[in-house]
């Protein structure tokens, strides 16, 4: 049975280093994962210690302090995850926020630019003087004759 927990323990620590060096689990959340395998390692490798740290905090069983110290550790991470949907949440609406004020700007800017390619389609373009007859370097024939 010992044999089985430090395999697991071992497979643990593996599987978070393997997420890690792939980049799917974060440095953050590794560290911790990485010192319960260690933890346990250590409990199942070392024989007594787990009996000696029960008697140390007065626990009844070994496995109540298991217990009692996997609860606590859930209840940590979901305290902990809870937090960071939180931030995310809120990082989600601000950005959100930005693209909505973004897009309203940018349809703000195609009816600016679409208004004055209307008033610019009825007024004369400034190069149609160029091509009337006689035309020398954009000068009106007149003035060619001075």
């Amino acid at each position: 049975m010992i044999a089985f927990g430090a395999a697991l323990a071992i497979v643990m620590v593996a599987i978070v280093l393997v997420l890690l060096s792939k980049r799917q689990l974060s440095e953050k959340y590794a560290v911790m994962w990485l010192v319960i395998g260690i933890a346990a390692i250590i409990v199942t490798v070392v024989p007594g210690l787990l009996e000696r740290i029960t008697d140390a905090l007065r626990v009844q069983l070994p496995s109540n302090l298991i217990f009692g110290g996997a609860i606590v550790l859930l209840v940590g991470v979901a305290l902990h995850l809870s937090w960071e949907l939180s931030r995310a949440e809120a990082e989600i609406r601000r950005l959100a926020e930005e693209g909505a004020i973004n897009r309203l700007e940018s349809e703000q800017l195609a009816d600016r630019v679409a208004a004055l390619e209307r008033v610019g389609d009825r007024a004369p373009r400034s190069d149609d003087a160029h091509d009337a007859p006689g035309d020398d370097e954009g000068r009106p024939s007149s003035e060619l004759q001075r």
